[in-house]
């Protein structure tokens, strides 16, 4: 599912501007402009009429649909991995691109200055041995190349930061991004085929037909590159994680946010996990997820199958207070795992509040040990 918030956000700043594109170039001269509104808001806009729903499975097609869905409101192509340096250092990176439509109408792009999308991209870089977390943002519009997003050959960008295909296929697919002498240069591959979540990639976020996605993950891919600290460069392998989705609106007004989980294991096996949190006692949590075998086989997640207990929780100094260590149990699959993130502080400062960090996976497998790391994405708990 991943976090939409911020690029509905940006609309809504175009709107207090009286529509003024430019102002949200990250070179903008224009005065810094804040304004926030809520998570339920920002998935269900009122301003995307004319937009198409996702209401039922449709059919895939690769690679065309690596790349952007312009009659869809939101869409977003979100990379995070954990990844290790020959002296023994721990990294965890996210780069998130944002796709927001501004408008579903069709018109004569007369100027090149002419958008009919906004982009946004986020980077963040967790160095667990300084305990420091690094995170950037940008903005832009799919005008004078500044951004946008292809499907063949693969390639989404926002200045010069970008997830590009190297070959005539999709993979290896290169990320590049720099700011303020943190940078990354990466390579993924796959171990594993797409996973399809849900129906067949028709992911459902609540009992209203409306409140879907269509979602796809990589959930393996073997990475290898560079990391730039301080003046330093790390050479780093790992493993990262590629979500997709799109849509036009998902989170009801009964759901206040969402703890997502993207999990690999040291057995090989994946796991993606998502519980979007009721806004008061009288409605219920709805939960979603995906296994994925060794072998890339998967199924859904049912209703019940995870019992998630939280063990400890962190208060921000920017304000909120989120989980920060929990219990993980899959009764069925002899899954009992403690998660628990390599550092405590990896909110990003953003648009739009929320946690997205690096974690350590601990526990057992039908009584024998098991390890691992992964991602976990909180919002809604510091509006």
């Amino acid at each position: 599912m991943r976090i939409a918030i911020l690029v509905i956000s940006l609309v809504t700043i175009l709107a207090i501007l009286g529509g003024g594109i430019y102002a949200l170039d990250r070179n903008s001269r224009q005065p810094e402009v804040s304004a926030s509104i809520s998570l339920s808001d920002a998935l269900n806009p009122a301003g995307n009429r004319g937009f198409k729903s996702v209401t039922a499975p449709r059919k895939f097609a690769f690679p065309g649909d690596h790349g952007p869905h312009p009659d869809y409101a939101l869409e977003w192509w979100y990379f995070t991995g954990n990844l290790d340096s020959p002296d023994g250092r721990h990294f965890g990176y996210e780069l998130t691109f944002f796709r927001v439509g501004i408008t579903s109408d069709e018109f004569d792009r007369t100027s090149e200055w002419a958008a009919k999308q906004m982009y946004t991209a986020h980077f963040a870089l967790t160095d667990v041995d300084n305990d420091r977390f690094h995170s950037f943002e940008r903005y832009s519009r799919d005008a004078l190349g500044l951004a946008g997003a292809i499907g063949s050959p693969f390639r989404v960008w926002l200045e010069d930061w970008s997830a590009t295909s190297t070959s005539d296929g999709t993979l290896p697919i290169r990320l590049i991004a720099m700011e303020d002498g943190i940078a990354i240069d990466l390579l993924l591959s796959s171990e594993k085929a797409i996973v399809l979540n849900g129906e067949d990639g028709f992911s459902r976020k609540g009992n209203n037909s409306r409140e879907a996605s269509y979602y796809y993950s990589l959930t393996r891919m073997p990475t290898e590159g560079k990391i730039m600290l301080n003046g330093q460069a790390h050479n780093v392998k790992g493993l990262s994680w590629l979500d997709r989705e799109w849509s036009s609106s998902q989170l009801s007004d009964q759901h206040v946010g969402w703890d997502w989980f993207a999990l690999q294991l040291s057995d090989g096996r994946d796991i993606m996990y998502g519980v979007l949190r009721p806004r008061d006692e009288a409605d219920s949590e709805f939960q979603l997820g995906t296994l994925v075998e060794a072998d890339g086989s998967h199924r859904s997640i049912q209703e019940g199958e995870v019992l998630l207990e939280v063990l400890e929780r962190w208060q921000s100094p920017r304000g909120g207070t989120y989980p920060a260590r929990w219990r993980f149990q899959m009764p069925a699959e002899g899954f009992d795992l403690e998660i628990t993130p390599y550092i405590s502080d990896q909110e990003l400062d953003a648009i739009v509040r929320y946690w997205e960090g690096a974690v350590r996976i601990e526990g057992l497998s039908h009584d024998a040990p098991i390890s691992g790391n992964g991602y976990v994405e909180l919002t809604g708990y510091a509006d």
